[in-house]
């Protein structure tokens, strides 16, 4: 059995530049031993948890959709919006909501407080992703980013 003290786990800074993408990370997954965006293939958990601390303003990433991945959140503390496809959604302290594939989502501290959530993410084995305002793609693993182009459905298959 795997076992770790959550306090006692380092709190990770992640930042985008311009610092509109900000959040802190205790990623209690690694800390029991998981492997960090993989799953029992690759010698993780089957399951990603994670507590985030996101400043006033900021949000914890872009506005996204999984192919795969189920994204459960509970707050902790704090207050925020939820982008989910085209509306979004107030949440508070106690509140708990999940984002099933294909949706596209984001979470943004709009408090005056640290937004403190808890995040659940299942790990399937191929999971791809689209930022619909920056119509940027990506696939996990090995983590690449790109744009898609307009081809002929023939193209490169003769």
């Amino acid at each position: 059995m795997n076992k770790t003290h959550i306090p006692s786990l380092p709190w990770e800074e992640a930042k985008s530049p311009t610092g509109k993408f900000h959040s802190y990370c205790r990623n209690i997954s690694l800390a029991l031993g998981g492997s960090r965006n993989a799953g029992t293939w690759a010698g993780g958990h089957p399951f990603d948890l994670q507590i985030r601390h996101v400043p006033p303003g900021a949000a914890i990433c872009p506005f996204h959709s999984h192919l795969a991945q189920w994204e459960m959140f509970v707050v902790q503390s704090g207050a925020g919006t939820v982008r989910a496809g085209a509306a979004s959604y107030p949440v508070a302290t106690g509140e708990v909501f999940v984002h099933p594939p294909g949706e596209p989502h984001q979470l943004i501290n709009t408090g005056t407080v640290d937004l403190e959530v808890l995040i659940i993410a299942d790990n399937p084995p191929l999971d791809a992703f689209h930022y619909p305002d920056s119509d940027q793609w990506g696939i996990r693993a090995p983590r690449k980013f790109f744009r898609m182009g307009e081809i002929d459905y023939w193209d490169g298959e003769e």
